[in-house]
């Protein structure tokens, strides 16, 4: 393990500013799926660290993009099946789920359309993502889409899109369509950028933070997350109704 981390799922509080956070519903953990965990041995050491910082919950979240990672419920079910049995091994107390990050392609709309079964979480929410320079030109329609599919659609830290940024006014109607908003944690701490974390703390003000995730791909996004609980809009964001202890 990393320093940050001495021991495998502390029974006290201390070191463990996240236990009141309880579910991670957004990272990279599942082997050789994505840009995240590339191996077993890796996916464990991940969530041995999120053990230790206070997470009893993950939902594991590959992503799934037309050209690129074409995951499917089908194979990712597979991976979840295979660190689920891994952590029982090790007799760890953490409770893992699945779903995905989709990608909003034109692929993705078609799988809407065609009523494919998506992955999602806790009530029927799906974790949607965009590119981070340029806004999806059919944004509504997918939006609109996903509603009508039965779906509640979630941002992925609309504070890294930088064509967002800002924008207030453009963050405020992709509120006003029904999109919940998931900000990354370790944007209070500066990691992506100072754009970012101005981001994120506006949006805590604004108190239209619903999820937050570590959006773990690697340990390396792990050992910041306690810089990220020093940040006075950490504290901000915890006080906020959200909704990660409620999955």
């Amino acid at each position: 393990m990393i320093k940050a981390f001495k021991k495998f799922f502390r029974k006290d509080n201390t070191a463990r500013p996240f236990a009141g956070i309880a579910v991670d519903m957004h990272s990279h953990l599942l082997p050789g799926l994505d840009d995240g965990a590339g191996t077993l041995e890796k996916s464990l050491e991940m969530i041995a660290a999120l053990g230790d910082l206070g997470y009893r919950k993950l939902i594991l979240t590959p992503h799934i993009m037309g050209d690129f990672y074409r995951n499917t419920p089908v194979g990712i079910r597979e991976k979840l099946n295979l660190v689920s049995a891994a952590v029982k091994d090790k007799g760890w107390e953490m409770e893992l789920a699945c779903a995905a990050e989709y990608y909003l392609d034109e692929w993705f709309l078609a799988k809407v359309k065609a009523d494919e079964p998506l992955l999602s979480f806790g009530d029927n929410y799906v974790l949607i993502e965009t590119s981070y320079i340029n806004e999806p030109f059919n944004f509504k329609e997918i939006i609109f889409s996903l509603k009508a599919a039965g779906y509640t659609p979630v941002l992925a830290h609309p504070e890294r899109y930088t064509y967002l940024y800002n924008r207030l006014d453009a963050l405020q109607e992709i509120h006003d369509l029904g999109v919940l908003f998931q900000v990354n944690l370790n944007s209070f701490s500066g990691y992506y950028s100072p754009a970012a974390r101005k981001v994120a703390e506006k949006l805590v003000e604004l108190k239209q933070v619903h999820f937050v995730g570590t959006d773990a791909h690697a340990l390396r996004h792990l050992e910041i997350l306690p810089k990220a609980a020093a940040n006075p809009y950490f504290k901000k964001a915890l006080a906020l109704p959200l909704r990660n202890p409620q999955l």
